[in-house]
């Protein structure tokens, strides 16, 4: 029983391979239609006809017994891949595989062999299987571009930008985590050795709240840009977050902390050796103290 259901299977694996064969173009122009339908018009229609025609040939190399399958994954990963930076939904990508039984289906229906009918039940667990290969790889693409992504939107939203000659400033919006921490620590290490500057202002307006983690991430980036023989002065500390400062029990040490970042650049400035003088009409000068 087991050699006449092996020598059944290779009759219809073998006829599986003469029909994708002998209808490429039928079986070919069948598929493409079913992946050109599924795609919304978001793949040019010259490029899905080569990226096809390509899987189509590994598809038919991989089916001989003297070849693998690794020409075809290769393929299908890069497909798979190309589609996710794309935007293409995951039912998009994995209809570009399954559409090929639906194709070669209506083929093994005309013929209405035994051999086909059989060779078809084979050949639709390869494709599952190929199905399968693409959507982890798909996943796994999509993974990494929410992470870039991800990593980009820190990027933006943690500027640092010199105030004065010297003295730079980080404006702090949202939560400060761990991984925006690293990111904040990273630029404005990167920005003091660029600007050579010696002062530093932390402003924490535009966070939120303030608990014990944040502040321990505030002042490992003090620390870090001590290190770097920068000085840095906390501002945006007001009236809730003193009191929560305060309940909590956290401590800032020897850092200099302002409510504003107007006075918090005002004390940069003095420790940078300027010099406010006030004029009439309320307005007020500045000038460097020359050593």
């Amino acid at each position: 029983m087991g050699v006449t259901l092996s020598v059944h299977a290779d009759a219809g694996r073998r006829r599986i391979e003469e029909l994708l064969q002998e209808n490429e173009e039928p079986v070919f122009k069948r598929w493409l239609e079913i992946a050109g339908s599924s795609s919304n018009g978001h793949v040019d229609r010259s490029s899905l006809v080569s990226q096809l025609r390509e899987l189509y040939q590994a598809l038919r190399r991989s089916l001989s017994e003297s070849s693998d399958s690794s020409d075809l994954r290769g393929l299908l990963a890069e497909l798979s891949r190309s589609r996710a930076r794309q935007g293409f939904t995951p039912t998009e990508t994995a209809i570009v595989v399954f559409g090929l039984k639906e194709a070669l289906y209506e083929i093994i229906e005309n013929d209405g062999s035994p051999e086909a009918l059989r060779g078809f039940v084979w050949f639709s667990q390869v494709i599952d299987e190929l199905g399968l290969f693409t959507m982890e790889s798909y996943a796994s693409a999509r993974e990494k571009v929410i992470i870039d992504q991800a990593e980009q939107l820190l990027e933006l939203s943690t500027p640092v930008v010199k105030l004065w000659e010297g003295i730079v400033a980080v404006p702090l919006v949202g939560t400060l985590d761990s991984a925006r921490t690293q990111v904040v620590m990273e630029k404005l290490l990167q920005t003091l050795v660029d600007t050579g500057s010696e002062h530093a202002v932390i402003d924490i307006t535009g966070v939120p709240a303030v608990d014990t983690q944040v502040a321990q991430h505030l002042l490992k980036t003090v620390v870090a840009a001590r290190l770097m023989g920068a000085e840095c002065v906390i501002s945006g500390i007001r009236p809730q977050i003193a009191h929560t400062i305060v309940t909590l029990g956290i401590e800032f040490g020897d850092i200099v902390t302002k409510a504003s970042l107007a006075d918090a650049l005002a004390h940069a400035l003095r420790q940078s050796g300027v010099e406010f003088v006030k004029h009439r009409g309320n307005r007020i000068a500045v000038r460097t103290v020359e050593e």
